[in-house]
């Protein structure tokens, strides 16, 4: 759970001024690939799905894992496209051939 936590707060950092709550292109906006960008698209996902795991995982109730970790990747599914959408539309090229390179959430997997 805390390596979750780490990885949301590591990747928010990295971000900086970049990293908002709502989907939003920012005056200026470049592409970050330092750090777990560099492997992954969405590691602040990844680390709250992984914190998600672990704490099903502490509590130690299966149907509540599934079913937090069902509810928080439908939520991811349906706005990592529409903010991959407003990236590429703000970034061209750039941002489709960092999509060619790189992983949505979990490395080698997805």
């Amino acid at each position: 759970m805390l390596l979750g936590v780490a990885l949301r707060w590591y990747s928010a950092a990295i971000l900086g001024k970049y990293f908002t709550f709502d989907v939003a292109i920012q005056g200026g906006h470049t592409l970050i690939e330092a750090g777990p960008y560099r492997y992954v698209r969405h590691p602040s996902y990844s680390g709250a799905l992984l914190s998600l795991l672990g704490f099903g995982l502490a509590l130690g109730n299966w149907a509540g894992l599934v079913a937090a970790l069902s509810c928080l990747g439908c939520a991811y599914f349906y706005r990592i496209p529409i903010e991959e959408q407003a990236l590429s539309s703000a970034l061209g090229d750039v941002y489709k051939q960092y999509m060619n390179r790189t992983w949505r959430l979990i490395p080698f997997l997805f």
